[in-house]
């Protein structure tokens, strides 16, 4: 659900109307896809007035609809994404190597950039659902407990990893959750060196999954890719021996594409 921002350092420019409006169509996921006007107040820290002003705007222009007591939202919200989306090259490029790792390692793979404390996935080829919760295109996950967060913070400018941690909730998800900024920056220097990462049940019991970077054609990290697996079917030294080399190849492939069409319009990172 969606937090209450209380940040006071804002740039004259913001309108505070529009950013309230963005959090009332943040309140509603895959896990609370109808909400009552009171549960969208207090996702929102709005009050109920403001919250059913926003809510029936939204209505007005097609975003949402509601029975009269509960709002949910309508296929109408997928414009705001597409923009963005069809603007870059990156997950057209990569669709077609994701569906050719898959078919190769019999897992689901997945491509995502870094959003904030984030990941967001922008391109999926599924096999089998192996977590509890379905993963499309724009789901996201805490960057710190997943193997493409991992290396996306590994290849961060020092400056701005130093304002993830300082900004990032690094919460518990299993008993294996690395939650010390210490060892998690011990992590990722390991990544950095060995050029991957693996995550073994840190975001879901039972789900192990190994990530590479992607670079564009002037060496910056700007997305990675990932093949996942249930751990009841691979050990981390089966993946690493079965898995990581058809996901270094799939990398590389990528790359090679994307550096051929030019500097993708993209840049690793979706705008705040």
């Amino acid at each position: 659900m969606v937090s209450r921002d209380t940040s006071e350092n804002r740039a004259p420019e913001h309108v505070q109307s529009l950013a309230r409006g963005l959090s009332v169509i943040r309140a509603f996921d895959s896990e609370h896809p109808a909400l009552t006007l009171a549960e969208v107040a207090r996702a929102t820290g709005l009050t109920r007035a403001a919250a059913r002003r926003f809510l029936l705007t939204l209505a007005d222009l097609g975003y949402v609809r509601t029975d009269g007591r509960f709002f949910t939202l309508t296929p109408r919200v997928l414009e705001l994404g597409y923009a963005y989306l069809s603007s870059m090259s990156l997950p057209e490029v990569a669709q077609p190597h994701l569906e050719r790792l898959v078919a190769e390692v019999h897992e689901s793979a997945s491509v995502a950039v870094l959003d904030q404390e984030d990941v967001v996935y922008v391109a999926r080829v599924a096999t089998s659902r192996i977590m509890r919760v379905t993963i499309n295109i724009g789901t996201r996950f805490p960057a710190h407990v997943t193997s493409m967060g991992r290396v996306l913070l590994a290849w961060l400018p020092p400056a701005e990893l130093d304002a993830y941690f300082t900004r990032a909730e690094l919460r518990r998800h299993t008993s294996r959750t690395l939650t010390s900024p210490i060892q998690l920056r011990a992590e990722l220097d390991r990544v950095r060196a060995q050029g991957w990462a693996m995550v073994d049940q840190e975001l879901e019991e039972g789900l192990r999954s190994l990530a590479a970077p992607i670079r564009d054609s002037t060496g910056q990290v700007v997305a990675a890719v990932n093949v996942s697996t249930h751990a009841s079917r691979t050990t981390p030294e089966s993946a690493r021996r079965d898995l990581l080399p058809s996901l270094l190849a799939t990398a590389a492939r990528i790359e090679t594409d994307l550096h051929a069409t030019g500097t993708p319009r993209f840049h690793g990172r979706l705008p705040s």
